[in-house]
């Protein structure tokens, strides 16, 4: 079937506006590659059916639509967690900032600089998580950020890293256009906590491929925000080996819009995959996660937990779908988004979906939305509390459950004082 004419004229005009890596070492075939899809698939449009909550026109259109700079007195987030520190400035990586990439039980390179070596081990890794997440279901910006991506992180994990591994992402350019796509190994029994903060440029397209092998750990927290004006479209690909464990958090607030995808493939026994996400949307302001969850091993669990508070005509989009193919027995799959609407102009779509090939398993999914619980504001009013201090209370309780899918203890902290703040900033 021929590509559609005003799909093949915006993925042209597109590419004749980026400058191309040099197709040259271990990632050219796959980077040729992507570049053929792409031209094959087309850049999605509205009319595109996991395109129908959310406009890509500005994630896809050749020039980058200008933001304005977010000036933040805050203090950087996870700046009081030993991590090791690895700074992007609108997708540029600034080595000045940047700590020294060395870690025990982790080889850290350079997307840039190792992508024109003849042998990595990156090679069987780079681009084929994104392939594998095309099927069933189309995504063409992941597939244009194989081809395109300028620089990234190739992280290989060889044992138990002793501290986190923070990418922080800062906006500098009101015309910035950042494409950085990460590569993450873990070896059987290896353990690995990624941190991300920052804004990134006024439009962001990052892909991230986690392949993580047998008994083998890794997590996951992130904060987008809060630039008003951004735009960004990010990917993360992984695939779970046999008793591995994968838990993915993501905290948004502010931006113009946001999608987040999600592909996961549990392909050994005994696998748990938890992905979780909690934003607060003010005004012009669009945010849509999409996650793809399937379930090809026995005994395998996934959480897919979601909160949303919008109001001031913000929207929320969650496409959530679990797929539990034949012989995956024994699957615990859970689904839960979940939206509170602070006004009657904010709006909240859902698509949940199950796909269950097996008939040992249990898998439910829920989506509601709503307004604040009267009977729980006037217990705390009638006690003195402010209705705005009251109505923050409540929530931070209705995004409690999202957050609580962080399993340090410390970084969960860090991220209720951070949503605490920001509420606090929105009374002001």
């Amino acid at each position: 079937m021929a590509l559609p004419q005003a799909k093949q004229d915006a993925t042209e005009a597109r590419l004749a506006a980026l400058s191309l890596p040099d197709a040259a070492g271990w990632s050219k075939a796959a980077r040729q590659d992507a570049l053929a899809r792409l031209r094959a698939a087309g850049l999605p449009q509205r009319r595109d059916e996991y395109w129908k909550f959310t406009r890509p026109d500005t994630l896809v259109e050749a020039e980058a639509p200008k933001a304005a700079v977010f000036e933040s007195d805050e203090t950087e987030m996870f700046d009081d967690v030993d991590r090791l520190k690895i700074v992007f400035r609108d997708g540029v990586f600034d080595a000045e900032a940047s700590d020294d990439l060395s870690l025990e039980g982790v080889k850290i390179d350079r997307l840039a600089e190792a992508g024109q070596a003849d042998i990595h081990w990156a090679k069987d890794l780079y681009g084929a998580l994104e392939t594998n997440g095309q099927t069933p279901v189309a995504r063409p910006l992941a597939t244009l950020n194989t081809a395109a991506a300028s620089d990234g992180v190739l992280i290989h994990v060889t044992g138990k890293a002793s501290k986190p591994i923070n990418l922080i992402y800062h906006h500098e350019s009101e015309t910035s256009d950042a494409i950085l796509h990460h590569v993450i190994k873990l070896d059987a029994g290896a353990d690995l906590t990624v941190l991300e903060n920052g804004p990134a440029a006024a439009r962001f397209n990052k892909v991230m491929e986690v392949d993580v092998a047998d008994t083998a750990a890794f997590h996951h927290v992130r904060t987008q925000g809060r630039d008003h004006e951004r735009r960004a479209v990010t990917h993360i690909f992984a695939r779970l080996g046999r008793e591995s464990a994968f838990k993915s958090f993501t905290m948004t607030a502010n931006g113009v819009l946001t999608r987040n995808e999600c592909v996961i493939e549990l392909t050994g026994d005994d696998a748990i995959a938890h992905v979780a996400g909690a934003c607060v949307g003010d005004g012009d302001f669009h945010h849509d996660d999409t996650v793809f969850i399937t379930h090809d091993a026995e005994n395998c669990e996934s959480r897919q937990v979601f909160k949303k508070v919008l109001r001031n005509g913000a929207v929320g989009v969650f496409q959530g779908k679990i797929l539990v193919k034949e012989g995956a027995q024994k699957t615990d799959g859970y689904q839960i988004s979940q939206s509170l609407l602070l006004d009657g102009d904010s709006e909240f779509l859902a698509k949940p979906e199950l796909e269950i090939y097996a008939d040992d398993v249990a898998c439910s999914h829920g989506s509601t939305s709503g307004a604040i619980d009267e009977e729980a504001l006037f217990y705390l009013r009638a006690r003195g509390v402010p209705r705005s201090i009251a109505t923050d209370l409540l929530t931070l309780a209705f995004l409690a459950e999202a957050v609580e899918e962080i399993e340090d203890e410390g970084l969960r902290d860090g991220i209720v004082a951070r949503l605490e703040g920001w509420l606090v900033r929105r009374r002001g």
